[in-house]
């Protein structure tokens, strides 16, 4: 904040559960035909009696060893309501595979889901993953799809791009196919600004920084909100993304955009900005300078009703972080010198926000920006940077304390 208040400098994340599955299949309930087929039985009783009377000429001792050698099947339904009785352990079998078949999705999925695969892991492991992320019905249906094609030597540890609610026969096709696997991951941290974002992108993608500057050239390529009036400073938002093979860095930059606007439609940005009397796009100004500033998450509600105080009080802010902006330089204190220096951004000499936001502010910030801390503070600072540690007061004396205490902390007397 006020002179040398500032904390500038950078810190650092989507599914929805998928409906239930499909009805199970089951398989026809019926009588054995032929001649030992019961007439008329009344109840469950009687078919269980007719079968234990079967041939009565036969000796006892025979009749025992035949029917340990058939095992009639009874199978009863509905507290006895139907019963099903089946004459030799072949049949049965056959009679009742698609009713002992593993459940199974049908077709190719809906919602896309990353699946991480660990080294070592066995088809039934894999499998257990699949289940937990929604993407096939059964493990028995995956590894009975892995075990029919004897592929359970060509699954490879990695993160694949797959889909919801698969048949098992597709999840496997997507787990064997090269274009599937997701090659590499990138961390963006909160509070980088888009220069330092591409670089990061750049560095964790693999693409080429020059191209994926050449798309922040083009902001109406990127579909940023109509409140961004053309500028990708603070609308690149700080998140976690997975590269594919067939990621190209427009499709990149407009996924860090497009996150920025789910972000935004989760906080009710333009409500909440009407409710504040701003606009969105000075929310998102006054969310970087919070996150510029900031040391904790806690703190932000707090930094962002210092702005507000003195945006009522028509007061200039005096933020150390918008001076170093305008000077493309960064730091949590800016000299006398720097001070002096006129820039847009020098909200030392000029009233009011900055005319953009300064830093790509995260969930956290937007958050404060929208929904300022209650409190009369008028003065902050972060009398601890290492620690993180940030005062606020509404006493100019208490303010001069903290800034003497900064200033003995990092040495300038």
């Amino acid at each position: 904040m006020t002179r040398p208040a500032g904390a500038g400098g950078p810190d650092d994340a989507g599914g929805s559960d998928g409906p239930d599955g499909p009805d199970r299949a089951e398989g026809p309930l019926g009588l054995p035909d032929g001649p030992d087929r019961p007439d008329d039985p009344d109840t469950a009783e009687d078919l269980i009696a007719f079968t234990e009377e079967r041939a009565p000429e036969e000796p006892v001792e025979r009749r025992a060893r035949a029917g340990r050698g058939r095992r009639a099947l009874l199978l009863l339904v509905g507290g006895g309501s139907a019963v099903l009785v089946a004459a030799g352990l072949i049949g049965a079998l056959a009679l009742f595979g698609p009713l002992m078949a593993p459940d199974d999705f049908d077709g190719k999925g809906s919602v896309p889901v990353v699946v991480e695969i660990v080294p070592g892991a066995s088809a039934g492991q894999i499998a257990d993953v699949l289940v937990r992320a929604e993407v096939v019905a059964s493990a028995r249906s995956f590894v009975n799809a892995v075990e029919e094609r004897g592929k359970s030597g060509s699954l490879r540890p990695g993160r694949y791009l797959l889909r919801k609610r698969m048949a098992a026969s597709s999840a496997l096709d997507l787990l064997l196919a090269p274009q599937s696997k997701i090659r590499r991951r990138v961390t963006v941290p909160e509070g980088l600004r888009a220069v330092e974002t591409v670089a990061r992108l750049a560095q964790g993608s693999g693409l080429a920084a020059a191209e994926l500057a050449a798309v922040i050239a083009k902001p109406d390529e990127l579909a940023l909100p109509s409140y961004a009036k053309g500028a990708v400073e603070g609308f690149l938002f700080p998140a976690t993304y997975d590269i594919e093979p067939s990621t190209t860095p427009r499709d990149l930059l407009r996924s860090t955009v497009r996150r920025f606007k789910r972000a935004a439609a989760h906080l009710n940005l333009e409500a909440g900005a009407a409710a504040q009397r701003l606009t969105p796009r000075e929310v998102v100004v006054i969310a970087s300078i919070v996150q510029a500033e900031g040391g904790r998450d806690s703190d932000y509600p707090k930094i962002a009703r210092v702005i507000y105080n003195r945006l009522a009080s028509r007061a200039k802010l005096e933020m150390d972080s918008t001076v170093m902006y305008g000077l493309g330089k960064h730091g949590i204190v800016a000299s006398l010198a720097e001070i002096k220096r006129d820039t847009p951004y020098n909200t030392y000499m000029h009233p009011g926000l900055p005319p953009g936001p300064i830093s790509n502010p995260g969930e956290a910030a937007l958050r404060a920006a929208l929904r300022p801390a209650t409190g009369d503070w008028y003065w902050f600072v972060t009398i601890d940077p290492e620690r993180r540690i940030t005062k606020f007061t509404d006493r100019e004396s208490e303010f001069v304390k903290f800034r003497e205490e900064l200033n003995k902390r990092l040495g300038q007397h």
